[in-house]
């Protein structure tokens, strides 16, 4: 799949892979398999935003995903996020998407509103937001209407 059917179809909170394509090397090669890595991974979509003017400068339509965590103890020092543009000449796939049931919670309303947590149902979801302070936090349910458009229309996960 390309860029353009991530974005087309692809509903925040599943789970994407890229690749470019090449074998992946053996462990012993440590360098080259953390190259590879960089061009052939996983994460989740937490955000797709249109094309957009920024004075002279014209931005094409993107997706975000959340690729990773790094810390310790329960504290997350580093998150991982990478963003792709339609131009990529990356192969994209959707691995899994969300539960239907399960609650998105986004950091605020509106079209820059970016997924922090997918929550199995809607008291895990105000129990997150408790211990994680985003006031303008807003949650979204995933319905069976928005999973069956995708079968119905021929969308299905890879």
């Amino acid at each position: 799949m390309s860029a353009h059917t991530i974005i087309d179809n692809a509903p925040i909170g599943s789970i994407v892979a890229w690749s470019d394509g090449t074998p992946q090397p053996p462990a012993r090669f440590r360098k080259k398999l953390a190259a590879w890595q960089t061009n052939n991974s996983r994460g989740r979509l937490i955000r797709k935003q249109g094309g957009r003017d920024i004075g002279n400068v014209s931005l094409s339509a993107c997706f975000t995903l959340h690729e990773t965590d790094y810390g310790a103890g329960g504290v997350v020092a580093v998150r991982v996020h990478r963003t792709f543009s339609l131009k990529s000449k990356l192969h994209f796939a959707i691995v899994e998407r969300p539960a239907v049931g399960s609650i998105r919670v986004f950091d605020r309303a509106g079209d820059d509103a970016e997924l922090v947590q997918l929550a199995t149902n809607e008291p895990d979801a105000t129990e997150w937001l408790t211990r994680h302070g985003y006031p303008h936090a807003v949650l979204e349910e995933v319905t069976a209407n928005e999973i069956s458009a995708d079968t119905i229309e021929g969308r299905t996960a890879a």
